[in-house]
């Protein structure tokens, strides 16, 4: 996986609900844990756009829902600074669904993604609408 030239604010726990970006089928998902996480005994794992975490999906197609899934977040509401000053920040958190092999379940993408998820996951923009 490949690191990312941005400073990227962790914003995102466990418990906090996300809306599936994507075609798959799901509709709103719920952070259960980071995938890789490393940290404090105790502390909740924070992640942030770019991350991969698993999630329990609340609403949508009924294949999905109370499943775990692996996911990518893709948007978050917390500014993010790049390189070059400039800071972004999305109207809501979404994110994808993706296997275990990194390659998107869905077909496409609902919405902006961000650049440094194209960065670190080159497949995904083939699905990406858009690309900020």
């Amino acid at each position: 996986m490949k690191g990312i030239a941005t400073k990227i604010s962790k914003s995102l726990i466990p418990g906090s609900v996300l809306t599936c970006a994507d075609n798959s089928g799901a509709k709103r998902l719920m952070i259960i844990n980071k995938i890789g996480k490393a940290g404090r005994h105790g502390r909740l794992a924070s992640s942030g756009i770019g991350d991969i975490i698993m999630a329990s999906v609340k609403s949508g197609n009924p294949q999905y829902i109370k499943k775990k899934v692996r996911c990518v977040i893709i948007r978050q509401r917390q500014p993010i600074r790049r390189s070059n000053g400039m800071r972004v920040r999305f109207e809501d958190n979404a994110a994808i669904l993706i296997n275990d092999a990194n390659l998107p379940v869905g077909t496409e993408v609902k919405g902006a993604m961000a650049r440094e998820v194209v960065e670190r996951y080159v497949k995904l923009a083939g699905i990406a609408s858009r690309v900020v």
